[in-house]
This record gives C-alpha cells, structure tokens and sequence, in this order.
C-alpha cells in the first residue's frame, strides 16, 4: 500500500511503499500526532522513515489490496 507524508514547511512529499496493514500504519500516525512523538514506518524494502510526529501535516493511506495490471482473460 501506498503512504504519502506531508511535511510542514517542505514542499515536497514523502511517498513510500509499505506491507504493514493500514490499521497499523493508522495506529502508528495517530499515536505520533497525539503524543508528538516520532512517526516510524518501514517500507517495503525494509528501510525505516522517521518523521517527526510535531511536523506531519497529513498522511494519505492508500488502498491495501494492489490493482491488477494488464489484460485478464474472459
């Protein structure tokens, strides 16, 4: 699934792939932004993206299940 992290005062996005379920990425925002902590997630290719919980404007959770890609057979 697809993650988008906007961060205050950068105008850029930060956009990651993750595996992790999205009640637990939701859990994990929502702990960050309540207690100002730092917002960890892990991508698909196993590096970790720390942003601090203080400066998360918004996070865009995508779908969980993938689109299918191509033609499929009738």
């Amino acid at each position: 699934m697809e993650i988008t992290i906007g961060v205050q005062h950068q105008p850029r996005e930060i956009i990651l792939e993750t595996d992790a379920p999205a009640d637990e990425v939701i859990a994990a925002v929502e702990a960050a932004l309540s207690s100002g902590t730092v917002l960890s997630l892990t991508d698909t290719k196993g590096r970790r993206v720390l942003v601090p919980g203080s400066s998360v404007s918004y996070v865009e959770v995508g779908e969980e299940n993938q689109r299918r890609v191509g033609f499929g057979a009738r």
